[in-house]
């Protein structure tokens, strides 16, 4: 265990590369800790650093999302990168747009790879799309606008999940599992509220943040949020009126849909009891 990743491996929405500094200096600070359980490992990046931060501690990474398998296929996406960066040729700049008749080729390679069992989706997008751009399917993949964004160099990801106790639950398994010992730490890094969750295994709403939250009352943990998510705001008023309750609980709702445009759409709620 000697090679320490600074990012993901492959990439994956939210991975904590710029808090790897912070991070390592607070594990350098809790030195009791003996047990790190990574309740949403993401792409392990948290996971990977504390243990070879913290090499005399148990660190259980849950792998909701299921990261191995698209690290167990590197070989095989570094195969189809390879063939794409053929298809696309020389002569074009990073970023530049990949016109016809490349792109078609390459939805091709990607669409006979894709018929022979396995492709890696996020990481094409990355390889392919307008940065910020995300795709899990070749549905979703072949109606973007191709870029020249393929890497120069293959993935690796050689020894990164070596020493780590993978398991794959929903966070509340494990927090049930570990609470209330001294000697454990939770990191939790869920994702944030009010943003993209569309690559994530799973639905996720403001009652479901706040579930989090009631769970690590008591315990030790090094938690990650946003400023768009208000979060930390909305405890500290829960704080301030802890007595107010669920003002709701009795009211009826009235929701309306509306449209913003063909792929956005929301509702207006109404909630009432004056009646």
């Amino acid at each position: 265990m000697t090679k320490i990743y600074k990012s993901a491996p492959l990439p994956f929405q939210g991975q904590k590369r710029r808090y790897v500094g912070e991070f390592c200096r607070v594990l350098g600070q809790i030195r009791d800790a003996r047990i790190f359980v990574d309740l949403f490992g993401g792409s392990g990046l948290l996971s990977h650093i504390a243990k070879r931060e913290r090499p005399d501690a148990m660190v259980v990474y849950n792998d909701f999302d299921d990261y191995r398998t698209r690290l167990d296929n590197i070989p095989r996406t570094n195969a189809l990168i390879s063939d794409l960066r053929s298809i696309r040729g020389g002569g074009k700049s990073k970023s530049q747009r990949i016109a016809s008749p490349q792109r078609e080729h390459i939805l091709e390679r990607i669409a006979a790879e894709d018929a022979a069992g396995y492709v890696d989706y996020i990481t094409l997008a990355a390889n392919l799309c307008f940065p910020g751009k995300r795709a899990t399917s070749y549905e979703e993949l072949s109606k973007q606008t191709l870029y020249n964004n393929i890497v120069a160099s293959p993935y690796d990801a050689a020894g990164y999940l070596d020493g780590l106790t993978i398991t794959s639950c929903d966070y509340r398994e494990l927090v049930a599992r570990y609470r209330n010992r001294p000697d454990v730490v939770f990191l939790a890094d869920p994702p944030y509220l009010s943003t993209d969750v569309s690559t994530y295994n799973m639905s996720w709403g403001l009652s479901d943040y706040l579930d989090v939250i009631a769970s690590l009352a008591g315990q030790h943990y090094i938690y990650f949020t946003s400023s768009k998510s208000s979060i930390v705001e909305l405890c500290e008023w829960l704080g301030r009126n802890a007595g107010v309750g669920n003002i709701f609980a009795e009211a009826i709702r009235s929701d309306v849909a509306a449209t913003v445009n063909y792929s956005a759409r929301y509702s207006d709620i109404m909630l009432y009891n004056a009646v």
